[in-house]
């Protein structure tokens, strides 16, 4: 089904313990979204036999997320892109700057007034984009663009998988309510039943 809104973009700061797996802080808001376009790499590769393809393999590589926000505020451009907040309360950008990976959640609305959620579970940003236009005879907005690189998590699920997306569309049969009411509490963890 269509999707014709987007809202409530969040991010979750990730701290790595000694092996680089990965352990979510609390989800904050990041800004009020404007736009998220979200493209993904595969990794292909095709095996040939008997003069024709016989097995066909194709992985997640990498993705790029691109969202665009009303306003990024001093604390989640320090947290994003590295910058620092000085004494004064300014935010200052250095060549130096990296900011560490962070996981992703926002929800888009259907058409049929019910939402599909999403965390994507290691998402590395670069500085945000900036445009400026002077006020002519009207009046146009211009609001920041940050695009970031979507990544596997370093960390395994229990099935020993390391997953870059988690999505949940509300009202689906399998979606419980309380997985919807508490997608913002934390970042999804994949649940599966014992085998």
């Amino acid at each position: 089904m269509a999707t014709i809104g987007l809202d409530k973009l969040y991010y979750a700061p990730i701290t790595e313990d000694e092996k680089g797996e990965e352990a979510y802080g609390t989800p904050a808001q990041l800004a009020k979204a404007i736009s998220a376009d979200l493209s993904v790499e595969l990794a292909e590769a095709t095996l040939y036999a008997d003069d024709g393809a016989s097995e066909i393999v194709k992985e997640f590589q990498s993705g790029t997320l691109s969202l665009g926000v009303d306003d990024i505020g001093g604390e989640a451009a320090s947290t994003l892109t590295g910058a620092v907040i000085d004494d004064n309360g300014v935010v200052i950008s250095a060549g130096e700057d990296g900011g560490q990976p962070v996981a992703v959640g926002f929800r888009a609305k259907k058409s049929n007034g019910k939402y599909r959620y999403f965390w994507l579970y290691r998402v590395k940003f670069g500085i945000p984009a900036t445009n400026l236009a002077t006020k002519g005879d009207s009046i146009s907005f211009s609001t920041p663009t940050i695009e970031g690189t979507v990544l596997c998590r370093n960390k395994p699920d229990t099935k020993g998988r390391h997953p870059w997306k988690a999505e949940a569309t509300e009202g689906d049969k399998k979606v419980g309510e309380e997985t919807i009411k508490n997608w913002y509490e934390s970042v999804y963890e994949p649940n599966y039943a014992a085998e």
